[in-house]
């Protein structure tokens, strides 16, 4: 998946600026896919040069013009074309899992501190996905409410990962 499929699966739900794309990456999102505002405004450049898009200046009166963007028909196509391509291989690329797969030599305080660290990003983010709501009725809810399931689902299962992981670490006999 590239995030211009992101962008487009967004915008085929509603039309949106770059700044409320932005807080989807941050919100509703969040859960399986990051974004930051110059990722977004970049693609949002290809995505309109390719004829994806087109973009609505709005006027503002105490604001800078808000800049709206709605699909394409091409745009639509191209979102059509991913959805219905072969799903593509898991790639992933678990910074946090890379530092404790290297961590022994950190000792059991220094392992214990990452671990820590990592409950408590991880304890925020399922915060924060607690936190967001699907609204019920059609088949784009159910979906939704699904990817965010996925993702809390994610989050207690690393918990309990987590706590799983210190106790053995705490009972971990140091190598010399």
């Amino acid at each position: 998946m590239e995030l211009r499929h992101a962008i487009l699966g967004l915008l085929s739900i509603q039309p949106l600026s770059g700044y409320d794309l932005g807080r989807a990456f941050a919100g509703t999102v969040a859960h399986f896919w990051y974004a930051d505002q110059s990722q977004i405004y970049r693609t949002l450049d290809r995505l309109a040069a390719d004829g994806a898009i087109e973009t609505e200046r709005i006027r503002q009166q105490t604001h800078p013009d808000r800049k709206v963007h709605t699909l394409t028909d091409r745009g639509r196509a191209e979102l059509t074309a991913w959805l219905t391509s072969p799903l593509e291989p898991e790639r992933p690329k678990e910074p946090f899992l890379a530092r404790l797969f290297f961590a022994a030599e950190l000792g059991v305080e220094g392992v214990e501190r990452l671990l820590e660290e990592r409950e408590r990003q991880t304890r925020e983010v399922l915060e924060r996905l607690r936190a967001i709501t699907v609204p019920a009725g059609d088949r784009a809810a159910v979906l939704q409410q699904a990817t965010l399931s996925s993702g809390i689902a994610h989050a207690e299962a690393e918990l309990e990962w987590l706590a799983d992981t210190r106790r053995r670490n705490a009972g971990a006999v140091e190598q010399s």
